[in-house]
């Protein structure tokens, strides 16, 4: 059995899987700089976020970590308390 290194690397040599990957890869780091930018233009710390959201700071870490990295997706909810947080609203449409 080999790693989990070796398989995405086998997986990701398939440019129908390599295509899709790098599709989803986007998305998140389109959905991760919008929340950036709404808590920068909100002037707002990842603790000021926290706090809105009745979280801890290492949770909106966490939360941004793991769209950075593609790792996790985090729940609409978290998403819809994210938003609220820098004063906009969560809009998902499908295209």
């Amino acid at each position: 059995m080999g790693t989990y290194k070796a398989l995405r690397e086998r997986a990701l040599a398939d440019p129908t899987v390599r295509a899709e990957y790098d599709r989803l890869n986007r998305e998140d780091f389109a959905l991760l700089d919008d929340m950036l930018a709404a808590r920068r233009a909100a002037g707002l710390s990842q603790a000021q976020v926290a706090e809105r959201m009745g979280t801890k700071a290492p949770a909106v870490t966490r939360l941004e970590r793991a769209l950075a990295s593609g790792k996790h997706s985090p729940s609409v909810d978290t998403l819809r308390k994210y938003a609220a947080a820098c004063g906009k609203r969560l809009v998902i449409s499908l295209i």
